[in-house]
């Protein structure tokens, strides 16, 4: 066989190099765009800054209230990742490993559900989360994000957990461990990077929700960092929009939830 070239090798990277350049693209014009005045935003709005504003971060962090959105944003990751872990782990660990009777009815009925979109059952929610008091509260976003996630953390866990070998954890048993130790001093050390995995997955769905948080969330001071601009009268003003537009649709979801709810008593 010939040895191959340099240009053999090139040539093969030839597609990756496009297609990281594809993915990369978009990172620069976001960063070259926030280093630009708006006229030359307007003016100029591919290439390189000509004079950079680094105060441009400043006044955004300041006018939007970035650091109270943050850290909302981290409370609802943090909490809803602790609580996934632990509720999707116990499951997935049932599922692999003490193999309950229908516990391939309940892997199909939570493939089935998570083919169903968020909006198809929002409106219900809403009614229900507003008699149980849990609008406008972490705690309730808190409950729906750990609902929604939990199937797919479920099945990714039981994948990590179904390779582990049975012998290792027989041979615990023989010891005189429990199942709760077997689960937390064997289990969880092998099967870490799973869980490592599922809780990054479930941090990045979680920080960038928009929909269920734009609904459930009302109060300025609970907004997390992808509706906070929304409902932002100087960040909506720095950037043209109009406030009472931003508010409008704000107050939207409630209006449209409430006005059915209406009609439905109307009809009974």
């Amino acid at each position: 066989m010939a040895p191959t070239t340099t240009a053999a090798r090139v040539g093969r990277h030839i597609p990756l190099i496009i297609l990281a350049v594809f993915a990369a693209f978009p990172l620069f014009v976001l960063v070259t765009n926030s280093l630009k005045s708006r006229t030359e935003l307007a003016l100029n709005p591919i290439g390189l800054p000509q004079n950079p504003q680094f105060g441009n971060f400043v006044t955004a962090w300041q006018d939007s209230d970035f650091a109270l959105h943050a850290a909302n944003s981290l409370l609802l990751v943090f909490s809803t990742v602790a609580c996934v872990l632990v509720l999707a782990g116990l499951a997935a660990y049932n599922l692999a490993r003490l193999e309950p009777r229908g516990s391939g009815a309940v892997l199909f009925y939570m493939l089935a559900v998570t083919a169903f979109p968020i909006w198809l059952y929002l409106v219900p929610l809403f009614f229900t989360w507003r008699t149980l008091g849990l609008l406008n509260n972490f705690v309730g976003l808190i409950i729906i994000y750990t609902a929604i996630n939990s199937p797919l953390a479920i099945f990714l866990l039981r994948s990590y957990l179904v390779r582990i070998p049975r012998e290792i954890e027989e041979a615990a048993y023989v010891d005189g461990a429990t199942k709760l130790q077997v689960l937390v001093r064997i289990i969880l050390p092998i099967s870490w990077t799973g869980f490592l995995t599922v809780g990054l997955v479930v941090a990045v769905a979680v920080w960038g929700e928009f929909q269920i948080a734009f609904v459930m969330l009302q109060d300025q001071g609970k907004l997390p960092v992808t509706t906070s601009f929304t409902d932002s009268p100087r960040a909506s003003g720095k950037i043209g929009r109009s406030p009472a537009r931003w508010r409008f649709w704000r107050s939207f979801p409630s209006a449209f939830c409430s006005s059915s709810s209406s009609a439905a008593s109307r009809k009974d």
